[in-house]
């Protein structure tokens, strides 16, 4: 995928990288060491040889110049710390950080080393159509599995895994949500919906989030296309930047019970161990879509896209969830 946020970097740079995360000893002279890998919308991605044979993957921040979303600062570092926290509480396979720089010496980035995961791509492999209807069910419901694991851990607050943290989950989740939208109106995104009204279907439903009275490792980004498998197993979960303390019923895989255009949740639901939605439930779940697809739509523009597609199917998206809110144009 093309993006503005993509750090490139050359060859050069690339085995100084090398060099100080596993040894000049491990430095490959060939010119197709690096491979980019071109699936992710944020980071740059290299799959790199080493010399003993190893396939390892490097990731790089996005420049300081370039404008990213508020949610967006110093996800590499967080995506680390999520790493950290999953293989120290949970068994849901993950990649190990083998490096992690910071130091801005190599590179006007934070960047990681992990190991690279040899199996397919769950969302590439049903985009394919290479997926037989039980295999897309048993994966999915896998994936609910896996994400009840990680919603397992307790947090020390609600918020960024590393702070600062919020005392409540009403509070952290009406600054993330304000975030998205003062990133909007920054960009002048066009909603489709005045802002005011957003904020004020926004605030009218902020209350049933007070439900929420433990802070829980939340994955959110958790889709198919983060998903690794092999031979009818899932072995690795990938992509860890957007994780937070909060409510569980936020994570990505409870969306299409607002937005059909999502898929059919059930396979999800009962891996998770999770049955149909209370009506309390229903409402905090909304506020999580309309949280997503705001993201969805303003994310276009600090992505540099090349084309409307996301924006457009985006914003249908809002229309019909905006008349669940009770709104219609």
């Amino acid at each position: 995928m093309e993006s503005i946020t993509k750090n490139r970097q050359s060859p050069e740079t690339l085995r100084r990288m090398v060099a100080r995360a596993y040894g000049p000893d491990q430095v490959v002279d060939s010119d197709d060491f690096a491979v980019e890998l071109g699936h992710g919308w944020f980071n740059v991605a290299y799959r790199i040889g080493l010399r003993d044979g190893r396939q390892v993957v490097l990731k790089i921040a996005p420049p300081p110049g370039v404008s990213v979303m508020t949610y967006e600062h110093d996800m590499m570092r967080n995506e680390v710390a999520a790493l950290e926290l999953v293989q120290a509480h949970t068994g849901v396979p993950v990649p190990a950080v083998d490096h992690f720089d910071d130091s801005l010496e190599l590179c006007d980035a934070p960047w990681f080393f992990m190991p690279f995961i040899e199996a397919d791509n769950f969302g590439i492999l049903a985009e394919e159509g290479a997926l037989s209807p039980e295999q897309t069910e048993s994966y999915n419901e896998q994936l609910g599995a896996m994400n009840a694991a990680l919603n397992s851990i307790v947090g020390p607050h609600y918020g960024p895994l590393a702070g600062p943290g919020f005392p409540t989950w009403r509070d952290a989740f009406a600054s993330m949500i304000s975030d998205v939208l003062e990133d909007g109106e920054r960009a002048g995104l066009d909603l489709g919906w005045d802002y005011a009204l957003v904020r004020q279907v926004i605030a009218d439903h902020l209350p049933v989030l007070d439900a929420i009275t433990e802070p829980r490792f939340v994955e959110w980004d958790l889709w198919n296309s983060n998903t690794m498998v092999r031979e009818g197993r899932i072995v690795a979960i990938i992509d860890h930047e957007r994780a937070f303390y909060g409510d569980p019923l936020i994570e990505a895989g409870f969306t299409a019970i607002d937005l059909p255009a999502f898929g059919d949740p059930a396979a999800f639901m009962r891996g998770y161990g999770h049955s149909a939605l209370t009506e309390a439930e229903q409402h905090r779940r909304r506020l999580y879509t309309l949280y997503l697809i705001l993201i969805m739509i303003i994310e276009t523009h600090y992505r540099g896209h090349e084309t409307p597609a996301q924006y457009d199917w985006a914003r249908a998206q809002l229309d019909q969830l905006m008349g669940a809110f009770g709104h219609t144009e």
